[in-house]
């Protein structure tokens, strides 16, 4: 049974045999029952799942890189991990050293300079990204989310209390919204703008003129940016990443950035990212954290100072081979007969529209959803894809390029195979 994307907990039962009548009854919080599972797990671990049945599953869905972690990195913590002053507590905010590599890091790679002293180092992108929200929204607040959106982005929203507002933009614009978008959605109670280029999931990219653009518009309302820049060493082609703070530097006091060394460095599993903002909000998030999760784990902190200092070598090598498979993938699914698959300019995902695939007979049953149309591919192919209401509206889906060459061909080739039925 494919994993439903959209699932929430029904609430007015527990584990017994009856309604609860009484909020006090329930056994798990409203507030956490709410939650809809991730998606891109959920693809993954039924990846996983089957392929542990015997069958030959190729996965698209899992969002990190296959290479090891580099070996200088490595080595870095096996180093940290003897030494008995990484096997106590830390400050909350951060090994001091780690602060100041990613302060270097930001005017190496952004071009612009913070104070150590308004970054936070947090376990992972996903804990700095809810910590950016929980900050600085309040019930009531509004948010605005571009959509596609990487799937954690509106329950880390919702359980800051705020209310999320789409702004949809299709394939027929690559995937980036306009200030014109943003502007028809802004309202008295606009908070804030998640702002994410390179795009998880679309890989799209905004130019720097579109990227000081809705800068510009967001300094002019007071509308704080969240801006997540966690792709910012993968783009290809002619894009750049543009770092919004250094497009328009007067939204300093109303952004916080949200970056980590899983996806440049191959660290997804250590778990290790930061987020940088105003003085107050950093001081706020940091007591918050406090009380959450502590510090960081020093041997993981260890690795990423080893990681911002020691260049973008690997990196580069790393690019060269998405690079590679971005084009074989992309070339690939334009091959297909109801697919119209933009050409993704960051990150390392594809984004296609399966909305042709819609409502055509396949292997005797007809998906109206790009979830049930994933459904069958996975059941038909043994190819498991993020169907595009993990993201947003129905009609799309999320393939990841982060797998090996042979397993990448083999996957879109059984997929060119089963597709080629649709009547």
């Amino acid at each position: 049974m494919w994993p439903p994307c959209c699932e929430t907990v029904d609430i007015s039962r527990g584990c017994h045999n009856g309604p609860v009548t009484s909020s006090t009854s329930r056994r798990v919080s409203a507030r956490l029952a709410a939650i809809a599972p991730s998606a891109t797990l959920a693809v993954d671990a039924k990846a996983k799942e089957l392929k542990a049945a015997g069958r030959p599953v190729i996965g698209f869905g899992a969002g990190e890189p296959d290479f090891p972690t580099p070996q200088f990195i490595v080595d870095a913590a096996v180093e940290a991990a003897r030494d008995p002053k990484n096997h106590r507590y830390t400050p909350a905010a951060g090994l001091p050293e780690l602060r100041k590599a990613i302060a270097a890091k930001t005017l190496r790679d952004s071009g612009y300079e913070i104070d150590p002293m308004t970054t936070l180092v947090t376990n992972g992108g996903k804990q700095a990204v809810f910590q950016a929200f929980a900050s600085i929204v309040d019930p009531g607040d509004e948010v605005i989310l571009p959509a596609p959106y990487w799937t954690t982005y509106p329950e880390a929203i919702s359980l800051a209390g705020g209310t999320t507002v789409e702004v949809f933009a299709g394939a027929d614009q690559d995937y980036l919204v306009t200030v014109e978008q943003l502007e028809a959605a802004r309202t008295d109670r606009t908070k804030a703008l998640l702002f994410c280029s390179p795009s998880n999931p679309t890989g799209a990219v905004y130019s720097p003129e579109q990227t000081k653009a809705i800068g510009e518009w967001a300094l002019e309302h007071g509308v704080w940016v969240i801006t997540d820049e966690i792709y910012e060493h993968l783009t290809y082609d002619d894009a750049a990443f543009t770092p919004i703070l250094r497009a328009v530097p007067d939204l300093a006091d109303t952004c916080i950035v949200v970056n980590g060394v899983a996806k440049t460095y191959a660290m997804t599993g250590w778990r290790v990212g930061w987020m940088v903002g105003p003085m107050d909000v950093i001081k706020a998030a940091t007591n918050f954290q406090s009380h959450l999760t502590s510090n960081v784990a020093n041997v993981s902190q260890r690795a990423a100072i080893a990681a911002l200092e020691g260049g973008l070598e690997e990196v580069a090598l790393m690019r060269k081979a998405f690079d590679r498979r971005r084009t074989t993938m992309v070339d690939m699914l334009r091959q297909i007969d109801g697919i119209v698959c933009p050409t993704p300019q960051g990150a390392f995902y594809a984004y296609p529209s399966v909305e042709g695939l819609l409502g055509r007979e396949l292997r005797g049953k007809v998906p109206t959803t790009s979830a049930e149309l994933a459904a069958i591919i996975l059941e038909e192919a043994e190819v498991a894809i993020v169907p595009g209401e993990a993201f947003g509206p129905s009609g799309y889906a999320r393939l990841s390029y982060a797998l090996g060459d042979d397993d990448l061909i083999e996957g879109v080739t059984r997929l060119q195979t089963l597709l080629a039925e649709a009547k």
